[in-house]
């Protein structure tokens, strides 16, 4: 399927590795000229690297070492591409914990990495967007949106305060051909994943291969995700083929939510 985005510009964050990386790797494969956003140069220097092999020479891969979360961060990511047709925020998570153990500034750091730097980045790039008739945010949010996890308190307030936010700007975009939508990962294989899991068996006191082993079996895919079937799934939202969909959550998580809705 051609999903209609090549020769268009993105700005991915979060994007020398994991979740991020996915999502960059599978744009480039459909002909999207992308900005890639992180705060290790040399990680980020090797991921371009292999991007423009597997892209070819019509791709244009850029790089901003920059810290996103941070006003310099964001201007010298805007300063590379100032005009991105789609944009893919993605910060990390703030650490897993007991609440009782956060102070203020636990929550006010948690808050403007996961709620208000997205923000801020949307409102620097959607009104191009609208203006050109053509626009895809997506952001990577959490599957504890949806089903909230207990070591995770400061992910689950953060992300749940910019997913109230979306559900309201992305109503007021969609006329305009903007599209702007949250995807909630489940378990990935990704750096965050091991984090969680060497927390949890920190605080239980297994070894950690017993609990990844207990979290696989958990789910009904039996596996965790793969970070490329995760990009896939972002390029076809960021896709032409996707401009009826705005506003949602969706999660990819291999049926572990148990819900119906």
């Amino acid at each position: 399927m051609d999903l209609g985005i090549s020769g268009k510009n993105a700005l991915v964050c979060g994007a020398s590795k994991g979740l991020g990386r996915g999502c960059a790797e599978a744009l480039a494969k459909e002909g999207v000229n992308v900005t890639l956003v992180a705060r290790t140069a040399a990680t980020l220097e090797a991921t371009a690297n292999e991007l423009r092999q597997l892209a070819g020479d019509k791709v244009k891969i850029s790089i901003v070492a920059t810290d996103i979360t941070t006003p310099q961060g964001r201007k010298e990511a805007l300063a590379v591409c100032p005009q991105p047709d789609i944009l893919v925020t993605n910060a990390g998570g703030p650490p897993p914990g007991d609440f009782r153990h956060w102070e203020r500034e636990h929550w006010i750091a948690a808050v403007d990495a996961n709620m208000l730097t997205p923000i801020e980045l949307i409102r620097a790039t959607v009104d191009g967007m609208m203006a050109r008739g053509f626009g895809r945010i997506i952001n990577i949010t959490s599957s504890a949106v949806k089903a909230p996890i207990d070591i995770l308190g400061l992910s689950n307030g953060a992300r749940s305060g910019l997913t109230g936010f979306i559900a309201g700007l992305s109503r007021t975009t969609a006329h305009k051909n903007v599209t702007i939508n949250n995807l909630l990962p489940g378990p990935f294989e990704t750096d965050r994943l091991w984090a969680t899991l060497e927390a949890v068996a920190k605080s239980s006191g297994e070894n950690l291969d017993q609990v990844s082993a207990a979290r696989r079996n958990m789910n009904p895919a039996k596996r965790f995700g793969t970070t490329a079937e995760f990009g896939a799934f972002c390029a076809f939202l960021c896709s032409v083929h996707a401009s009826y969909m705005t506003g949602q959550n969706i999660l990819l998580d291999g049926g572990a939510y148990p819900g119906t809705f």
